[in-house]
């Protein structure tokens, strides 16, 4: 097993930063919260800790004092499913799954997971298993494939699936192999620009500006966190584009939002009149699917030169899967983490959507890291991270101690967790939402903006 403080200091070496800075790091409360075997609670807090000190030497930059730094590893592995949590008014959030998402047995005693929560994926898978839209007839058709054929034939049809993997297997696939080869992270020097040095703030990002293209959670958690710190955080959707309210309204806190359509010429042109003006562009889309609309990390950085960019995607930008969707809960299914949380070789995903939130906090860290760097040495910055690397990071965590399976541990429920709650107002209501999960001495992380639905601001920068 490895502790919360070893798994920082993990983190920190791979961004080259000062560990010595771990002594301003206070860590309290016990390991495990949630039922899994899993590290994730220890992963969680290790990355927010990375987050915290990061901002911590961004603060110094601007001519504050290192702060300290505390995280609650209780309230660290809830924030791992905020979306959970998340109330408007007295009502729970709807269910966030599709009703024919999720595993089918498949006729080699396989399992397959479908992600089918937005309507364009459910009518594709549908259109290649040929059945209606209903979860028993969605059973009978999977049962007339094989797992991996149906796995192949949904991935070319651009499809939303996985089969069933050991950790084993993983390895010795390509795709595994290839995510094998990658470290936790990449931050990578991308163009010579001058130092900018940061200006005087009364927060950490203050001024800083970062445009959010991102979707779902991963990448919105990744803003979110950035404007706990002060960051002008604009998230840009496309009016087109399918969304999930309730992860919308979760990861929407702190944050500025406007509609562009990259189909369109003006479009395009609105986007990078922004990000001429931006400090950080994150996206995390399918890689290439921003850059065929001309904004790859180079055209940015010549564009702005001392940009940050950031680009997250689920399987990484290696190997033969590189361009397949995925999510969460299908690389966890894919890589053998699903398989040996189950039992009886049925699958057993992780309590929460943990590579997600993590990759998320581990992007934020990248991004505040190479902001420090552009300050000080200067220069255009790359930060590249995957859901399949998160995972494969936290596999080689290790596994919780102990005799007793942590996978019956109880799992907190609303009324376990209302002391890690906070409400805020917004246009969608009263709501109820998990509190920002790191603690700074000095400026403490909080939101000040709230919550509001796609396309409300627009896109243009407030003075």
């Amino acid at each position: 097993m490895t502790d919360a403080n070893q798994v920082l200091e993990q983190i920190l070496a791979l961004g080259n930063n000062d560990t010595s800075l771990m002594d301003s790091v206070t860590i309290k409360g016990p390991d495990p919260v949630l039922p899994t075997n899993f590290l994730i609670g220890a992963a969680a807090t290790a990355s927010l800790a990375a987050v915290g000190l990061a901002a911590s030497d961004i603060w110094t930059l601007r001519g504050g004092t290192q702060q300290k730094v505390t995280i609650d590893t209780r309230l660290a592995s809830v924030a791992l499913r905020s979306e959970r949590y998340l109330r408007t008014g007295d009502d729970p959030p709807p269910d966030l799954w599709a009703p024919i998402s999720g595993v089918y047995q498949t006729k080699d005693d396989r399992w397959v997971q479908l992600h089918c929560n937005f309507a364009h994926h459910r009518d594709g898978v549908l259109a290649v298993l040929q059945c209606d839209d209903e979860p028993e007839a969605v059973k009978q058709a999977v049962g007339n494939w094989t797992g991996q054929d149906l796995e192949d034939a949904l991935a070319d049809a651009g499809m939303c699936a996985s089969m069933l993997r050991s950790t084993a297997e993983w390895a010795a696939h390509p795709q595994g192999q290839a995510v094998a080869a990658l470290p936790l992270f990449e931050i990578i020097k991308i163009g010579d620009s001058d130092p900018e040095p940061m200006p005087a703030g009364d927060r950490p990002l203050s001024d800083i500006r970062v445009l959010d293209l991102t979707r779902v959670l991963a990448g919105p958690v990744c803003g979110r966190t950035l404007a706990g710190f002060g960051a002008d955080v604009m998230r840009i959707a496309g009016p087109h584009l399918p969304y999930v309210e309730p992860a919308v309204i979760d990861t929407g806190v702190g944050k500025l939002s406007a509609h562009i359509d990259l189909r369109e010429e003006a479009g395009r042109a609105t986007l990078m009149n922004l990000a001429r003006n931006a400090d950080v562009f994150t996206q995390a889309y399918r890689p290439g699917a921003i850059a065929g609309h001309g904004f790859s990390p180079e055209a940015l950085a010549e564009a702005r030169p001392g940009i940050v960019c950031v680009t997250l995607c689920a399987y990484s930008h290696a190997g033969p899967w590189h361009n397949r969707r995925g999510f969460d809960s299908l690389v966890q299914t894919a890589s053998g983490i699903s398989h040996e949380g189950g039992e009886n070789g049925a699958p057993g995903p992780l309590p929460a959507q943990a590579l997600d939130h993590i990759t998320g906090y581990l992007a934020a860290f990248g991004a505040m890291t190479a902001l420090a760097r552009r300050a000080r040495e200067g220069g255009s910055w790359l930060v590249r991270l995957s859901l399949a690397q998160t995972g494969h990071w936290l596999k080689g965590l290790g596994r919780l101690d102990g005799d007793v399976d942590a996978r019956t541990l109880p799992d907190p429920g609303m009324d376990d967790i209302r002391d890690l709650l906070m409400q805020s107002d917004s246009p969608f209501g009263r709501l109820t939402h998990v509190k920002p999960p790191i603690g700074l001495s000095d400026t403490p992380m909080v939101w000040d903006r709230p919550a509001v639905p796609l396309g409300t601001h627009p896109p243009q920068w407030p003075a």
